[in-house]
C-alpha cells in the first residue's frame, strides 16, 4: 500500500496528523510506503522574510492569537510534540520543500520532512535560512543541500505537488491519499486512520 501525504512544514496540524498516522501504522501489519508531498499554506508570504509567528498570525487573523494556538499546543502535547510558539518563526516554505525533494532523491524524504517540522514547530529554527537548512539536512545525512538551495532545482517538483493536491480536491493540509482510492483530510483521530487503512487494504484485495 502507498500513502501520499500533502503537508506543509509550518502546519501544526500536519505534525499532529503525522504522529496519528504513525500510531495507526504501528498496529497495521502490512507493508506501507509513505511519501511526503509538498503544499504551501501561505504561498504569498514573501520569500526571504521571517517574522515571529504570533506577529504573523495577528496580521493575518487578528484577535487573541495566543488563545488560538493554545488548543493545538495541547493536542500536540498529547502526541508527544512540544510546540514552542514563543520562539517559532513564520517563513515561506518553498525552499524547504525543494530541499525535501532533494532528500527524497537520496531516499531520505521522510526523514527530511520530519526534521524540518521539528525544527519549525518545536525548536524555533528559521527554516528559510540557507545555513540553517544545510545544517538540518546534514543532521540526517543529506548531501549537496547548499548547491540545491542556491539554485532553482526542484522548483517544478514542488509546483507539481501543489497542483496535484488541488486536482485531487485538497484545499488544505494535511491531506492523506491511500492507494489513490481513499482520502483522509485533516489530522483525524487514530481510529479514523486505522479504519481508512483497513478499507484501503480491503479495496486492494477486491
Amino acid at each position: 500500500m502507498k500513502i501520499e501525504v500533502w503537508s506543509d512544514i509550518v502546519c501544526p496540524w500536519c505534525y499532529i496528523g503525522k504522529r496519528r498516522l504513525e500510531s495507526a501504522l504501528a498496529d497495521f501489519d502490512h507493508a506501507v510506503e509513505v511519501e511526503w508531498r509538498s503544499f504551501q499554506l501561505d504561498p504569498a508570504f514573501p520569500r526571504g522574510e521571517a517574522i515571529p509567528v504570533y506577529e504573523g498570525l495577528e496580521k493575518k487573523f487578528g484577535g487573541d492569537v495566543r488563545a488560538m494556538t493554545e488548543r493545538v499546543t495541547e493536542l500536540a502535547a498529547a502526541e508527544g510534540l512540544r510546540y514552542d510558539y514563543d520562539h517559532a518563526v513564520m517563513v515561506n516554505t518553498f525552499d524547504a520543500h525543494r530541499l525535501t525533494h532533494h532528500a527524497k532523491a537520496q531516499g531520505l524524504g521522510g526523514e527530511m520532512h520530519e526534521r524540518l517540522m521539528r525544527a519549525q514547530l518545536v525548536e524555533g529554527e528559521t527554516v528559510n535560512d540557507v545555513d540553517t537548512l544545510v545544517r538540518l539536512s546534514e543532521d540526517i545525512g543529506v548531501e549537496g543541500a547548499r548547491e540545491v538551495l542556491t539554485s532553482d532545482r526542484y522548483t517544478s517538483d514542488v509546483e507539481d505537488d501543489i497542483r496535484e493536491a488541488r486536482l485531487l480536491g485538497a484545499t488544505g493540509v494535511p491531506f492523506f491519499v491511500l492507494d489513490r482510492k481513499y482520502g483522509v483530510s485533516g489530522a483525524q483521530p487514530v481510529e479514523v486512520f486505522s479504519s481508512a487503512l483497513r478499507q484501503a487494504l480491503a479495496g486492494s484485495a477486491a
